[in-house]
């Protein structure tokens, strides 16, 4: 899913592209990809798109009139920007959003449409769809704090609350949980005051960090590669590799339709945390930790 720096990008990309110009129509490959009956598609066309903007993880489109265009990506949507009045590329596209300057298509892989397109009237409509969780590029630590410890869950599980942190979810709650060593299992309310402030920096330095690399990739072209998988992420998607900090094979843990990939050496102290599926099915022989499964490889 696209998280706050890969949207942050997609929105600085957009803005020169489209603010200024009318939108001339909407070309709908799926009828399902639309979630909204008031006011009707038709009504946006012709007019003049004034911002875009990020809201968690959805694009916002401001177009005269008080209408705005809310795209939601969910897992796997993703924009790709073309030449005017290009063809959907087949399968994939959802909506082509026809510019005078180009074409801005919104695909999705997969066989399960998640991805949608909302057309909005007002700013209390715009409200309204805002899970309303903290920028935490916004705050300072005495609000992360609060909004952290508002609730007690688990962290992982806080990072990616879009009602407590916006824009964060799978892939980079990773990445800022290993970045503050701590384990994804632990409860908010155990944090002591300097495993909060860790919190708060990595959390930071994780999403400046992988905004500024997402940019320096694109360069003044559109994000084409926009992925949960990036090159140079320590934990996320490398689940049995190596460690870059202390070599240690990445563990992880799986539920549902989504996992969660820790080092447990510098995350956990050495111990294995229990996969929901294969832990239940090995039972006594699953690894309590990094000298058990060395040993079980062996």
């Amino acid at each position: 899913m696209p998280e706050l720096p890969d949207v942050t990008v997609y929105v600085e990309q957009l803005l020169p592209r489209v603010v200024g110009q009318p939108l001339l129509g909407i070309r709908l490959a799926s009828s399902f990809v639309l979630r909204s009956v008031s006011p009707p598609l038709q009504e946006a066309y012709g007019k003049t798109v004034s911002d875009v903007r990020r809201v968690g993880k959805r694009v916002v489109l401001a177009l005269e009139g008080e209408l705005f265009l809310v795209i939601h990506f969910m897992i796997a949507g993703r924009f790709r920007w073309r030449a005017q009045d290009a063809k959907s590329p087949g399968k994939l596209a959802h909506a082509a959003l026809d510019f005078p300057p180009g074409t801005l298509l919104l695909t999705e892989a997969g066989t399960k449409k998640r991805a949608s397109l909302r057309l909005l009237h007002g700013d209390a409509a715009l409200a309204e769809i805002d899970p309303g969780g903290l920028e935490v590029l916004e705050t300072d630590e005495r609000g992360f704090r609060e909004v952290l410890l508002s609730e007690n869950h688990t962290l992982k599980r806080a990072l990616t609350d879009p009602r407590l942190f916006s824009g964060i979810g799978n892939a980079y709650s990773d990445e800022i949980l290993h970045r503050a060593k701590l384990s994804p299992l632990k409860q908010a309310h155990h944090l002591s005051e300097s495993e909060v402030a860790s919190l708060f920096a990595a959390t930071r330095e994780t999403l400046l960090n992988w905004t500024e690399n997402l940019r320096r990739h694109a360069g003044d072209g559109f994000p084409e590669t926009v992925t949960a998988f990036h090159n140079g992420m320590a934990v996320h998607g490398r689940y049995q590799q190596p460690c870059p900090v202390c070599g240690a094979p990445v563990q992880r843990i799986v539920y549902a339709e989504n996992e969660v990939n820790y080092c447990p050496r510098c995350q956990t102290d050495g111990r294995l945390r229990a996969d929901r599926a294969l832990s239940r099915l090995l039972k006594a022989d699953w690894p309590r930790n990094l000298e058990e499964l060395s040993a079980r490889r062996k």
